[in-house]
């Protein structure tokens, strides 16, 4: 079972491989004038170091988000993502039993002492929608 299950991954590999490769290297594109992806790319000059050491003067805890992308207190383990595990993020109580999760300086979400997950902040690069708007 293992066998196939790895087969089936590997062959699904090798196609989206062939794929980048035509889309990369063989197929023009009319937004680059015919031309393809590779002839234009440069790699950047510049080395990428990551982000460097998060502060958050306002909080009332700072914790790591482990590997599984869990926010971990005491015994208890809540689900945010694991987009941020290994990353710093800030946790503030702004009303009892609520915390506002924060990552660098977005509101992620909430949580209370029940929940085992992080209920959604809104979204700060959603649309604006002016209140006149008809829509």
């Amino acid at each position: 079972m293992q066998s196939e299950i790895r087969s089936c991954r590997n062959s699904r590999q090798e196609k989206f491989d062939r794929f980048i490769e035509y889309y990369n290297d063989e197929r023009p594109h009319q937004a680059l004038n015919g031309r393809v992806p590779s002839q234009l790319y440069r790699p950047s000059t510049r080395p990428y170091t990551g982000l460097g050491e998060l502060e958050y003067p306002m909080h009332d805890r700072i914790i790591t988000v482990t590997q599984c992308g869990r926010i971990c207190i005491g015994r208890r383990k809540i689900n945010l993502s694991h987009v941020f595990a290994g990353q710093k993020i800030d946790i503030r109580e702004v009303s009892e039993k609520i915390w506002l999760v924060t990552f660098m300086h977005y509101d992620l979400g909430f949580f209370d002492e029940e929940a085992d997950r992080v209920e959604c902040a809104e979204n700060p690069f959603g649309a604006k929608v002016s209140t006149m708007s008809p829509v």
